[in-house]
């Protein structure tokens, strides 16, 4: 099974505690390590998580150092956990406007964790759905530009194998933490069959609980893919 999560609500928790925003995306890193565990035990096989948007640039550059020191802090601590659990890291997104250490960082987990089977952890940083679908198409055009591959050739596979989550079934459920109902250019192209179910907590709040009862609520629901029934 494939859980993607949108992870929203780390201001709004920490402005009803009268604190900065630092101190809801800590406690959010905390809800992280909570779902990686929980998955583990509902026997989840891959977990996307959108932690950081193209868009979240846009965001007071204050809070942008911020996200980036405790993105730097999390690779560095965590990651003999993960390795220790064998869990496999991955990261998709854009990486250019990453520095340089954080991209080391990204590669040295992600190269440490690669034969892990347990759980394919996939981080979404610095992603926006639109960029990766543009992004998909320049490869395909690169492609068929060198001579690589013919017009006649692309269809939803070669499309899909071009994107950055290449190698991973599409999420079977997408929750959304903080009660919000959009998708906010996340994995547009691969949640075209996914379920859907949204939590009215934030996500500091989130638990192994909220994530059984999410899971149960999909084994609930007929997927139909189109078709019709009866």
């Amino acid at each position: 099974m494939h859980v993607a999560i949108i992870m929203d609500g780390n201001r709004r928790w920490a402005r009803a505690r009268g604190r900065p925003p630092v101190f809801g995306h800590q406690r959010g890193a905390d809800a992280v390590r909570r779902a990686v565990e929980a998955c583990g035990n509902l026997g989840v096989r891959y977990l996307t998580l959108f932690a950081f948007s193209s868009e979240n640039w846009q965001r007071p550059e204050v809070e942008v150092n911020e996200l980036m020191g405790l993105l730097r802090f999390y690779l560095r601590k965590e990651i003999e956990s993960l390795h220790k659990n064998e869990i496999k890291l991955r990261v998709i997104g854009d990486r250019s406007r990453l520095d340089r250490d954080i991209l080391q960082l990204i590669d040295n987990a992600e190269r440490l964790t690669s034969v892990h089977r347990n759980l394919e952890l996939i981080i979404a940083l610095n992603y926006g759905a639109r960029d990766e679908i543009v992004r998909a198409t320049r490869r395909i055009a690169e492609a068929v530009l060198a001579g690589e591959m013919s017009l006649d050739a692309i269809d939803h596979g070669r499309f899909a194998a071009a994107l950055d989550t290449t190698g991973v079934p599409d999420p079977d459920l997408l929750i959304r933490t903080s009660g919000e109902q959009r998708v906010s250019n996340f994995l547009l192209w691969q949640l075209a069959y996914t379920e859907f179910v949204f939590l009215d907590i934030h996500w500091p709040d989130f638990s192994e609980e909220h994530l059984r009862q999410a899971v149960d609520e999909y084994g609930r629901r007929e997927r139909r893919y189109g078709a019709s029934v009866g």
